[in-house]
């Protein structure tokens, strides 16, 4: 969470909140991160998982390699997007 602030001024304390699945709008896209985590299923034109490690309790180096990733995956799909929904 600092870190987000820190990079890209995100206060995601402000703005982020945990959510039930019916409280979530129907969905075009589903990204999951991986983690060693399974995430709920969600109906969905598009799904793909990113495969992340979870930097829970590791270093600050470690929060931002899997956030510079998390970056570059955002703006692969963004530009790869149009196409996977024709």
């Amino acid at each position: 969470v600092r870190l987000m602030k820190d990079l890209y001024g995100i206060d995601m304390e402000k703005t982020q909140k945990s959510k039930l699945l019916e409280d979530i709008p129907a969905v075009d896209v589903v990204v999951t991160m991986g983690c060693n985590v399974e995430c709920p299923y969600l109906p969905c034109r598009y799904r793909e998982d990113w495969g992340l490690e979870d930097p829970s309790g590791s270093s600050d180096e470690a929060f931002l390699k899997v956030i510079h990733r998390i970056e570059e995956n955002i703006k692969r799909l963004k530009e790869e997007l149009p196409k996977l929904l024709d």
